[in-house]
């Protein structure tokens, strides 16, 4: 049995009431059972479009010599999102022919895609082996994107930085249940939105199996904790199994984590518009930390987070000048969309200090979930 809590994007009460009906509606005639529930997480119609996955090693420019060669070989972007972390980078892009607005499918050319894609991906740098994977199936971005970074082994500490002063690590403990024979995970860091998707995805990919969980977010700050399971029903059982799952959570959050300023643009959609418009991003020594790229209708919204080359905080004088040359009316700053209070420090938390809404009593009473200390 699960209870949320919910509200919309804004934290305001939830005016359409037909939102249940058209969840239960995308689970499917099952939707209350456990299984259809697994199959039916993070399944989207890409149908009308080819998809393109990439995964390489991040640099500056690297999205600009994508862009620049999907509309050479005369692909129209649709949308893509683009994930950067710990010097890697992910990509989903949904493309269509620049003539006839159809798919893909002719397999010649889409070797061709893939074979000049990776040429640019690997460059002279990539430590490890980058990859690109073209395909028509049904897809969902983010949980591929989490999906694709954790095959590419991002959580991988060797080369993370946890230095910056606007971020601050998520702290991660495991510790085993014994006389119950689950893992409890806690977890803690800065609330944002699809957090809750993130972990549970992670938790998931990593074939754990969620028994039970608590979540709690008010004000800046998220608490999270999971009874967990292998599917086989065995705990973690070794200390590099422990701080393997600590490193994924962790990087499952950052992934999502918007550094730089944030620039929108919103503008009449036409084919090599994203090619021009990183490359002026390049020019002016940009470097894209994370974008969201949509087409609504005729026109083209896009979301893109840069720093500098080095990974620094951009100067007003060169957003300016990107600005001018992109378009002062298309072209606009939102530097303050993602500015938060620093979280108040806090000891470990558990299930024993936070039963206060009705749902946990519930759980509580029926002996699902257990206090302790």
């Amino acid at each position: 049995m699960d209870v949320f809590y919910v509200t919309d994007q804004h934290g305001n009460k939830l005016s359409e009431d037909d939102v249940a009906e058209r969840i239960q509606q995308s689970l499917g005639p099952r939707g209350r059972s456990f299984r259809s529930l697994r199959r039916s997480v993070g399944v989207q119609a890409a149908a009308e479009n080819t998809t393109i996955e990439l995964t390489g090693r991040d640099r500056p420019g690297l999205l600009s010599e994508i862009f620049a060669i999907l509309t050479d070989l005369k692909c129209n972007v649709v949308a893509s999102e683009v994930w950067t972390h710990n010097s890697r980078m992910a990509s989903v892009v949904y493309i269509t022919d620049e003539a006839t607005g159809l798919p893909i499918d002719d397999p010649d050319r889409l070797t061709k895609i893939k074979q000049l894609l990776l040429y640019v991906l690997k460059g002279d740098r990539d430590k490890r082996s980058a990859n690109t994977a073209v395909s028509v199936d049904s897809t969902h971005k983010e949980r591929r994107l989490h999906q694709m970074m954790y095959a590419d082994r991002d959580y991988d500490m060797d080369d993370a930085d946890f230095g910056s002063a606007s971020e601050r690590k998520p702290f991660v403990t495991l510790e085993n249940c014994v006389d119950k024979g689950y893992t409890i995970v806690n977890l803690r860091c800065p609330d944002r939105p699809k957090l809750l998707f993130d972990t549970v995805c992670t938790l998931t990919d990593m074939q754990y199996v969620v028994y039970h969980g608590t979540i709690i977010a008010e004000g800046p700050e998220a608490c999270q904790e999971y009874f967990i399971r292998h599917m086989d029903g065995s705990p973690v059982s070794s200390e590099a199994e422990r701080q393997r799952v600590i490193n994924c959570l962790e990087a499952a959050i950052r992934r999502r984590t918007s550094e730089g300023v944030r620039l929108e643009l919103c503008s009449e959609d036409r084919v090599g518009l994203l090619s021009d418009v990183t490359r002026i991003f390049r020019e002016n020594g940009l470097s894209v930390t994370r974008a969201e790229v949509t087409t609504r209708g005729s026109q083209a919204v896009n979301v893109f987070y840069v720093t500098d080359s080095s990974g620094y905080p951009v100067k007003n004088e060169t957003i300016e000048a990107v600005r001018k040359e992109i378009g002062l009316t298309i072209l606009h700053v939102n530097d303050d969309a993602h500015s938060k209070s620093p979280p108040q420090e806090r000891g470990l938390f558990s299930l024993g200090n936070i039963f206060r809404s009705r749902s946990e009593k519930f759980l509580y009473n029926l002996g699902l979930i257990r206090s302790y200390s």
